[in-house]
């Protein structure tokens, strides 16, 4: 009986391996593939022929990209615009999230499902009324009105993210703060914030990835080079009698680098965070 129990459970350990690899295959090959379309020459991706590996290996594609295009000034523009949307979701998502985690108060819930209201309706729905207003105050083609755009539709996913994270921290301890003689915004800074600061990080890096690669907004709220973002330059460089698939792919890849970089240095605590998350769900 043992014995059959074991040769059973050895059994799904190998179908379990088998589809997690098939997935990580599926997830990782389309990144394999741009790389190698990236350092292929013309005549081995335009062909009649399917070319896998390339002939003659070469990076004039990420030379010219980066020294004969505008990209580097597209790749600055989406580092700003995401700096200012995650720096305006903590500022203003962290004290939402603390006020729905710590206080009881009228429309609270309402406001909460409210929050999830505007999540359901997609973003194609909120451009012309950001259109409108960004051009009546000022901030149509510029970065800030593009980073506030951003934030109209990830603030919500913030605070709710963040008030689970709040809502595992004791309040004890921040009673206790408070009767040392501490203010509330003292004892959320001082308590809450460092217990949930893995949970906090895991959450911006989630408003982080997702404003990187916005594309609809960028399109439609920026109209120059100098608040253009990355998605939309790449969109550009494709003409009506022309389709640069290996400069395309070295932008790709370039593209890549920053969120590669980042999930490296948070990895552990984004993991710990979003454990911690689980738990509490």
């Amino acid at each position: 009986m043992a014995q059959t129990r074991s040769s059973s459970k050895l059994l799904w350990d190998v179908v379990a391996y088998v589809i997690m690899i098939g997935l990580a295959i599926i997830c990782v090959f389309p990144i394999i593939w741009t790389f190698l379309t990236s350092i292929k020459v013309d005549e081995d991706i335009v062909t009649r022929e399917m070319v896998y590996f390339p002939t003659r290996f070469t990076f004039d594609n990420y030379v010219k990209l980066w020294f004969q295009s505008s990209y580097p000034t597209l790749v600055a523009n989406s580092l700003i615009v995401t700096g200012l949307t995650v720096l305006i979701c903590l500022l203003t998502g962290a004290i939402a999230s603390y006020s729905f985690s710590r206080f009881n108060f009228p429309g609270r819930t309402q406001l909460m499902l409210g929050y999830l209201v505007v999540r359901m309706f997609p973003a194609v729905l909120m451009i012309i009324p950001l259109f409108i207003v960004m051009r009546q105050v000022g901030l149509l083609d510029s970065t800030v009105g593009l980073a506030i755009a951003y934030t109209s539709f990830l603030l919500p996913l913030f605070v709710w993210m963040l008030k689970g994270f709040f809502d595992s921290a004791p309040k004890e301890l921040e009673s206790a703060a408070r009767i040392d003689g501490s203010t509330r915004i003292g004892a959320m800074l001082r308590i809450v914030v460092p217990i949930a600061r893995n949970g906090l990080v895991a959450t911006c890096v989630f408003v982080a990835i997702a404003a990187w690669n916005e594309y609809l907004f960028a399109l439609m709220l920026t109209t120059s080079q100098g608040s253009r973002t990355w998605p939309v330059g790449l969109q550009l460089m494709v003409g009506e009698f022309q389709l640069p698939w290996g400069m395309l792919a070295a932008g790709g890849m370039i593209s890549i680098l920053p969120v590669v970089i980042l999930f490296a240095i948070v990895q552990r605590v984004m993991v710990a965070g979003i454990t911690a998350g689980a738990v509490k769900g």
